[in-house]
């Protein structure tokens, strides 16, 4: 019996003969056929990689595409041949708390590992040639370093920013790095005379076309690019800064989980338990948002804002668990992939936002998507002790899940639900407890109960307890919906 041979990508049939009669480079096709929408739809589990023993934080692709890294909460790294499916080293990465990023060093014959912890620690390994790893921390910020960003092509250069709002530069041929910047909060008229607050960092990426320019994002709602040639020790004067309209001005929540550089240098920017924002130069509020205050009145001014004015949005999924990331897909970075806390992958076309594919990549949180740097090859991890890697191997395109509507509607309902929700801090328990207390009936000579306090809390209380195990109890986690 002959078997029929499978169709070929609709979108590809054009550049399938071209490539056939030899009219086309294989690179060429590469980036054609790797951007197709048929081929996105085809998307399903190749393989899931079995071998931490606590949640997977970072996943990573070398240069070449042949392998993959991974870091988790066992502080372990391990190194992957993914295609085979199968590990190709696994070594204790010295650090003393949660991996958040690992990556391999270009140029470097695979050998050179940089990483980042919890622990604050910046750390390289070196793979020898016996199988052993050696490991030695480079620096140290105060709090967690969440994330790093080699300069692309360089063998020795990365930066990598923490929650001490510190930047810092590494060059693996000098002994120490080197404090770049440290990044502060905006300063509003409302703000009392002292030191600006450090702003926390979340993300931190480099303009791939240039390497001169850093992109990071941190506590509040505003990412930042900085001009590595015009910085120095505390002068953290960005050249550009963005947001969407809604979130710009004082007491606003919202922060970044992460930033994204694309190849036409776009920036790609995922908020806290809101939506994601896709930014071109154009859109910048300049240096800092008060500097384009005056200019903006002056826009509305003149007219309504054009709508190519106005940052594209991606929305369905819902980011309020963990750090969560968000990235480009394709070989033009045609797509926008970002994971959720429903336990899906969501992918977007970039221009109109339009959701393409839809589908359940960990059990509980899907926190962090790479690409692969040519192939049509999306590798995430999460919550679970897996990693996921996902082709285009599905005999016909897939349509979105019957559920995708339901799943989008629960997301956008919860998302709506928390931000209306009130803290519950002492001061409002004292006003609810005095509101309480009014209310009491009076018995007949006209005093009132006096049982109006909650169990285990009293309004001379301090703002914060010591639990008997030690630790803190913050009652500014609870929440009235």
């Amino acid at each position: 019996m002959i078997r029929r041979a499978q169709p070929l990508y609709r979108c590809g049939l054009e550049e399938h003969w071209h490539r056939q009669i030899g009219a086309v480079r294989p690179t060429s096709f590469a980036r054609r056929i790797g951007g197709c929408e048929d081929l996105i739809k085809r998307l399903v589990k190749f393989a899931e990689l079995e071998g931490h023993t606590g949640c997977v934080n970072t996943v990573s692709f070398n240069p070449t595409g042949e392998l993959l890294v991974s870091g988790s909460d066992d502080q372990d790294i391990i190194v992957w041949n993914w295609a085979g499916k199968k590990k190709v080293l696994s070594y204790d990465s010295g650090h003393e708390n949660n991996v958040f990023q690992a990556r391999v060093m270009p140029f470097s014959d695979d050998r050179v590992i940089v990483s980042c912890a919890a622990d604050g620690q910046v750390r390289y390994g070196t793979l020898l040639g016996d199988g052993k790893v050696t490991t030695k921390s480079l620096a140290r910020h105060r709090g967690r370093a969440h994330k790093m960003a080699i300069e692309p092509g360089s063998p020795r250069v990365f930066y990598s920013c923490g929650e001490d709002g510190v930047v810092q530069h590494f060059d693996l041929r000098e002994e120490k790095s080197t404090k770049l910047l440290t990044c502060h909060h905006f300063s509003t008229g409302s703000d009392k005379a002292g030191k600006p607050r450090v702003l926390r960092l979340n993300a931190i990426v480099m303009n791939p076309r240039n390497c001169n320019y850093i992109a990071v994002g941190g506590s509040d709602q505003y990412a930042r690019v900085y001009d590595i040639r015009r910085v120095a020790g505390m002068d953290d004067q960005p050249v550009d800064c963005y947001a969407p309209k809604h979130l710009q001005g004082p007491g606003h929540e919202e922060h970044i989980t992460c930033v994204a550089y694309s190849k036409q240098e776009e920036i790609l920017v995922s908020y806290n338990d809101e939506l994601i924002y896709l930014f071109d130069q154009s859109m910048s509020l300049g240096t800092s948002p008060q500097s384009n205050a005056e200019d903006g009145v002056k826009r509305e001014d003149d007219g309504p804002h054009p709508e190519s004015n106005k940052p594209q949005v991606y929305q369905g999924h819902r980011n309020l668990q963990t750090v969560k990331g968000v990235n480009f897909f394709g070989p033009n970075t045609e797509y926008i992939v970002s994971g959720s806390d429903c336990g899906r992958v969501f992918i977007w076309k970039k221009r109109g936002g339009k959701l393409v594919a839809l589908f359940k990549g960990d059990k509980s949180v899907v926190n962090c998507l790479e690409p692969h740097p040519y192939a049509t090859i999306l590798a995430t991890s999460g919550i679970d002790d897996t990693i996921k890697v996902w082709a285009p191997l599905s005999d016909t395109t897939l349509e979105l899940p019957e559920d995708a509507e339901k799943v989008m509607e629960n997301n956008k309902r919860r998302r709506e639900n928390h931000a209306t929700s009130i803290p519950l801090t002492p001061e409002l328990l004292r006003n609810l407890l005095l509101l309480r207390h009014l209310q009491a009936p009076t018995d007949g000579e006209g005093r009132r109960s006096t049982r109006v306090s909650f169990e285990g809390w009293s309004p001379d209380a301090e703002d914060e307890e010591t639990s008997d195990d030690g630790d803190t109890v913050n009652p500014r986690e609870c929440t009235i919906s």
